[in-house]
């Protein structure tokens, strides 16, 4: 187990450094690590859930299930991002996480949130921080679905996550590699598989994106902001526990 002093997240600009007194609470809250394969539930819709995570390598995606078995994806996971919390203060998850590569995962016991926000201020402020990110993401993600093309979704979708890669650490200094299949994407997007193969079809005739098995390579990351009408991901270091 990789203890909290020795994170290979600290010192990353990504994220904000801990005080002492800070860093002591998150290592006695850290019950221990979960390693799963690509492929696994880590959290299941309608369940009960004693833990939270924070990724510590690795790559996941939330979603929900309709009854005929359709899908949306809600969002990505990378190193840093914090799962579960809305089990921890709602008494049951509303989504699932599935693992889209293998992952390590720190694990926190949730009834010891309470004693977060009751001695450590900054540390709640950052929980707060988290969750208010997670909806400012759904907003923009909203947006995309009511208003922008089906070209301008996934070109918005896959700058946001290659640049939350890169700020994550998964590809070194740049925003190259998505381990994301066409279905994927179509779940996501909400398309059908077939206008998404369509659309990854008018990225790559611009010279935007490669794409491949096994995923997406970015090849014009200002190209895709400029379709997307967006302007990126901000430079402020993130908070995580």
């Amino acid at each position: 187990m990789v203890e909290c002093p020795k994170c290979p997240l600290h010192g990353m600009k990504t994220f904000r450094a801990f005080t002492a007194e800070e860093l002591a609470f998150v290592s006695g809250f850290k019950r221990g690590e979960l390693a799963v394969e690509k492929g696994a539930t880590i959290i299941m819709e309608g369940h009960h859930n004693a833990h939270l995570y924070t990724v510590l390598s690795g790559w996941a995606f939330r979603y929900k299930l309709l009854p005929d078995g359709k899908r949306q994806i809600l969002n990505y996971l990378m190193p840093g991002d914090l799962a579960g919390l809305q089990g921890s203060l709602l008494g049951e998850m509303q989504h699932s996480v599935e693992a889209l590569s293998p992952m390590r995962l720190c694990v926190f016991e949730r009834d010891k949130l309470y004693d977060l926000y009751r001695n450590h201020t900054g540390l709640a402020f950052d929980v707060t921080w988290i969750a208010a990110r997670e909806e400012q993401i759904l907003d923009e993600n909203l947006l995309s679905l009511g208003r922008r093309s089906a070209i301008e979704r996934a070109a918005y979708l896959i700058a946001f996550i290659g640049s939350r890669a890169r700020n994550a650490g998964l590809n070194g200094t740049t925003a190259a590699q998505i381990p994301m299949t066409q279905q994927l994407l179509a779940d996501t997007l909400g398309l059908s598989l077939v206008h998404t193969n369509k659309t990854i079809r008018k990225l790559v005739d611009r010279k935007l994106i490669g794409w491949r098995e096994g995923g997406c390579e970015i090849k014009d990351m200002k190209g895709l902001l400029a379709l997307a009408r967006w302007g990126g991901i901000g430079e402020t270091p993130r908070p995580f526990i």
